[in-house]
């Protein structure tokens, strides 16, 4: 078969969505080089510890896409269970002596020099079982939507990984939440599950705020986002940290490399999620305006992915990595600019991290293969 043949696999690839990712993982490993750099106290005096640490990241979450494109979303029904399974063992081994925590979250296991974070393949887990389960009988011809007791067992898979975040990391729970929600609204299902669902997760979260279920972190966090100006040397110092370093970016930015609160290492976590003030001090807000154009466009792409699926099962994918993708990078770019509260979870394709680098390219195979079947389709 000819490389140019209409139904080739270099022809059905989606490259504007190859392009967009590729763009922003290449210019998030320049962001962690120069968010961390100068900083000899995480680096071991290594200026490039964490970009060459980011650069096999990215070859290792670009080669995972590349499998999942050449087996495809359909091939990989059949193990889904077998890989939620295992992701829930792994989350469950956080609570273990093999978990260790990070910046008061218990959600990391500690493998010799390297920590991975099962909750970041918690979010593919999800929406690959309630894919499953949703489209079983719509794609076989059996019904036009799913039925209430499908919504159900859907619902209960999401629930287990969803109970076991909330333990401990309410950032990684609002991102699945989040693809739950999407999810409901790409099947089809009846408004009033997403409705019910809305009003289930609200009365939730009244009754850990006054039964004073959170942790102090978790309220320091929501105090800060309330009022920036309180405790600006305490819990108010990440948020006004990262909003000088994004002001004093101005237009154009400082230039890559020469940001002066980058260099003085002035916000903590920078390289991780704090990741987008490197990119509005550095690059200014015509840079940091290019990173969120480059995001619209993977989203962009995805939602046409989602909308040209030949199936329930491809479009409850394509929607809920939407729906990941959209809210984890809102959230994140938000709580830098202090619109949103402090959250901890990564900027996709641009923060430091393996886990996060790939279940984010893992999507990106997910959505590929969802693209080429439908373009096989049409060619045949």
């Amino acid at each position: 078969m000819r490389l140019t043949a209409r139904d080739s696999l270099l022809r059905r690839v989606d490259w504007v969505l190859m392009g967009a990712a590729g763009a922003l993982s290449v210019l998030g490993c320049l962001l962690v080089w120069s968010a961390t750099r100068t900083r000899t106290g995480i680096t071991g005096g290594d200026p490039q510890y964490f970009l060459l640490r980011q650069v096999v990241n990215l070859s290792i979450g670009i080669a995972l896409a590349v499998g999942v494109m050449w087996l495809g979303h359909h091939r990989l029904r059949g193990f889904v269970p077998v890989f939620y399974v295992f992701t829930l063992i792994l989350m469950l081994l956080v609570f273990t002596p093999l978990g260790t925590e990070i910046n008061g979250q218990r959600a990391w296991l500690a493998i010799g020099d390297y920590t991975i974070q099962p909750g970041e393949f918690a979010k593919v887990a999800v929406i690959m079982g309630m894919a499953v389960i949703l489209a079983a009988r719509v794609d076989a011809g059996d019904r036009e939507y799913p039925g209430g007791k499908t919504m159900l067992q859907a619902l209960a898979l999401a629930a287990v990984p969803l109970c076991i975040v909330l333990v401990d990391d309410t950032g990684m729970a609002m991102v699945i939440a989040a693809i739950i929600l999407g999810i409901l609204f790409g099947s089809g299902a009846r408004i009033g599950w997403t409705l019910g669902l809305v009003a289930a997760g609200v009365a939730a979260a009244l009754t850990v705020w006054f039964l004073g279920l959170l942790d102090q972190y978790q309220i320091d966090r929501f105090a800060a986002f309330a009022d920036p100006s309180r405790d600006p040397s305490g819990v108010g110092y990440n948020t006004n940290q990262a909003r000088i370093a994004i002001g004093s970016g101005g237009l154009d930015g400082k230039g890559l490399f020469q940001g002066t609160q980058t260099t003085g290492q002035f916000v903590p976590e920078q390289h991780t999620d704090f990741i987008f003030t490197v990119a509005g001090e550095e690059l200014g807000f015509l840079g940091a305006g290019a990173i969120i154009v480059l995001l619209g466009v993977v989203l962009w792409r995805a939602l046409r992915i989602a909308r040209g699926a030949t199936e329930l099962y491809g479009t409850v994918i394509a929607t809920g990595i939407v729906a990941w993708f959209a809210f984890q990078s809102f959230e994140n770019i938000g709580m830098a600019m202090g619109i949103m509260p402090v959250a901890g979870i990564p900027l996709p394709f641009l923060s430091y991290g393996g886990t996060s680098m790939f279940a984010t390219w893992i999507a990106i195979g997910l959505l590929q293969s969802i693209r080429m079947k439908r373009a096989l389709s049409a060619s045949a």
